[in-house]
């Protein structure tokens, strides 16, 4: 499994996900080979993450992905039964965005890199990953940009850098350069390479354009016993955005990847066209950025709720008296 998902460049996280539920569902059948499951067997692991395990519908959908290709590209037996099979609905959710002083707020109680990442994240509309995985490579201070290498889906595309961090990232370059020349006087490999790079250029791994923006602060030893470092751990970010928001009064959800939706919402609300906005974000299709129109201040259509109408109206005149004012009407 791990060697045909390799071979067809799956990303590594792919792999553990994919590996880890084929191990479910072999555990599931109480150890049996998948060769001697059916189509039925597949129905019944599913089902049991729906109704037992109560999973969330894009779950459900990734362990389907992991099966399917098991059987399509592993063992070569793809099941006939289970085309078409109708995949769980994932229900349509409207991201969380914070307003441009909620993100102010929240920038404003980080610090060091997670202030840096935050920044990044809110000014380029990166991914937490994408952010953090940085190499020296990726940055162009003179141009103003980023370039992403890999992406989501395993595409590149080039996003704006914002002027107020040029400055603190030619800083950061300081710091990661001399980290850089520590680990080379110590004899360090130097940093992972994607694919076969390390095989086909031997000492990029150990070169100043190749290293991490924002290098680990330790070291790691690989299983052929020299020692590496990775790049900043995202889990280090995601706790600095959670306090922060919640040292700043927010009762929103925010995450990471709230800076992220803020800064494609905010793009639209200052007229930018939603073509540029899906280059920027790395979408592969512009119905994914559409979201975004679903949580403008005006709805995305622009309408008016009729009550600010009725409101704003003025009172309605009383109704003229006719004839005698103290004798009643009989009707």
């Amino acid at each position: 499994m791990r060697n045909v998902l390799r071979m067809r460049h799956y990303s590594p996280r792919t792999e553990e996900a994919y590996c880890g539920w084929v191990c479910r569902y072999v555990q599931f059948h109480g150890g049996a080979h998948p060769g001697k499951l059916a189509a039925d067997d597949v129905r019944a692991f599913l089902s049991h993450l729906a109704s037992e395990s109560r999973v969330a519908a894009s779950t459900q959908n990734q362990a389907l992905a992991a099966i399917l290709f098991l059987y399509t590209h592993v063992l070569e037996t793809p099941l006939a039964a289970l085309e078409g099979f109708d995949r769980a609905q994932r229900p349509v959710r409207i991201p969380v965005v914070l307003t441009p002083a909620e993100v102010a707020a929240v920038l404003g109680r980080l610090h060091g890199h997670a202030w840096l990442v935050a920044s990044i994240q809110y000014g380029s509309g990166l991914r937490l990953l994408e952010a953090v995985s940085l190499r020296v490579k990726d940055l162009d201070l003179a141009r103003g940009e980023i370039r992403l290498r890999d992406g989501k889906g395993r595409r590149d595309r080039v996003t704006m850098l914002a002027d107020a961090l040029v400055k603190p990232l030619a800083t950061q370059l300081e710091a990661a350069r001399r980290l850089h020349d520590a680990d080379l006087a110590a004899g360090t490999d130097g940093v992972e390479l994607p694919d076969a790079l390390r095989q086909k250029y031997p000492n990029a791994a150990r070169e100043w354009p190749w290293q991490w923006l924002f290098p680990a602060t330790r070291t790691y030893q690989t299983p052929g016993g020299g020692a590496r470092r990775h790049h900043l751990h995202e889990t280090v970010v995601q706790r600095a955005v959670r306090d922060a928001a919640e040292a700043a009064g927010i009762t929103k959800h925010v995450t990471t990847h709230s800076l992220r939706h803020s800064f494609a919402t905010h793009l639209l609300e200052r007229g930018y066209d939603i073509r540029t906005i899906q280059e920027l974000l790395g979408h592969r299709s512009v119905t994914t950025t559409m979201i975004y129109t679903h949580v403008l201040n005006r709805g995305g259509r622009g309408v008016r709720s009729p009550l600010d109408t009725a409101l704003a109206a003025p009172p309605p005149a009383p109704p003229a008296t006719e004839g005698n004012p103290g004798r009643r009407s009989r009707r």
